[in-house]
């Protein structure tokens, strides 16, 4: 067998001397930095999630009051349409009801005309038929 000297011993106690300046001079630093990329990195991550969520929440909230201003829009616009048209019927029965009436008017102001022409008519060729017999007559007298 073999019986360790004092080298070998030597050896073991730098190796271990070795490691531990190594570790904690060299590794533990490399990871304390690696650690603090990856928080950073998860931190980046979660922010964004959150800022994405925050940002479909406000489109949404966007795309809500985008549709009831639309539809209250749509609801004034229908409502004014229905105004007008029932401003414009008015105005229509009303323009039918005055043209009636003045075509009633003018039929009976023809109509008494119309009569009045008539009677001066008959009026006319009574009095022409009165002159012609006279005459035709009082010619052959």
């Amino acid at each position: 067998m073999l019986t360790p000297d004092i080298t070998t011993l030597w050896v073991v106690a730098f190796l271990l001397l070795c490691t531990y300046l190594l570790n904690s001079l060299v590794f533990k630093p490399i990871l304390q930095v690696i650690d603090q990329r990856t928080n950073a990195v998860r931190g980046a991550r979660e922010l964004a999630d959150s800022a994405s969520q925050k940002a479909t929440a406000a489109a949404a909230e966007y795309e809500q009051k985008f549709n009831a201003a639309r539809t209250e829009v749509y609801g004034q616009m229908d409502e004014m349409r229905k105004v007008a048209l029932d401003k414009r019927a008015t105005l229509i029965a009303a323009t039918r009801a005055t043209a009636e009436q003045e075509l009633k008017a003018a039929t009976v102001r023809v109509q008494q005309e119309s009569q009045t022409a008539r009677e001066s008519l008959d009026r006319n060729a009574n009095n022409l038929a009165g002159a012609i017999v006279t005459r035709v007559l009082g010619r052959a007298s």
